[in-house]
């Protein structure tokens, strides 16, 4: 009952995501380039940068890259926080996890070539794969942390039991 309570939230979490990243990709350039604008000047503002136009533009790129990286990070993270709740051979996890990722970063920017003032950018899907992967093996590290913590804490009772 509680491994169904848990994927159902981890679920819900993950399409809530894939509706954020779709809200983003549905905005038209003009829209897209405004809210990546506003918070370029307002991190310039805050940084010891001059603030102008150059800087501003470099900003925005970053703020987007940024963006792209860490949305689909936390998409890898809970895709493999969904499929880790089942019986399934690391490898396949992995896999199961990078495709889905992959093919949705792919289906988000073809979704964006049909918005006005977007476009189709590979280097984007790349930047996508990259933060699923990120994700994956964030996920990865902590399981394996709790397993040794785990495997300790059973030693300590084994050892105290014993006694």
């Amino acid at each position: 009952m509680k491994i169904n309570i848990l994927r159902a939230i981890i679920m819900i979490l993950l399409l809530g995501t894939f509706y954020i990243i779709f809200g983003f990709s549905n905005q038209n350039g003009e829209e897209s380039g405004n809210l990546s604008g506003k918070i370029a000047k307002i991190t310039l503002e805050i940084l010891p940068i001059e603030n102008n136009e150059q800087n501003l533009k470099r900003a925005e790129a970053v703020i987007r890259k940024i963006a792209h990286f860490s949305i689909y990070t936390l998409v890898g993270f809970l895709l493999m926080s969904f499929v880790s709740t089942y019986h399934v051979k690391e490898k396949k996890r992995i896999g199961i996890c990078l495709f889905i990722g992959i093919f949705y970063a792919i289906s988000d920017e073809i979704h964006q070539k049909f918005v006005p003032g977007r476009s189709c950018k590979i280097t984007d899907v790349m930047l996508d794969t990259m933060g699923v992967l990120l994700g994956i093996l964030m996920l990865l590290t902590i399981l394996e942390i709790h397993k040794k913590i785990k495997t300790k804490i059973n030693r300590q009772n084994v050892a105290k039991s014993s006694i």
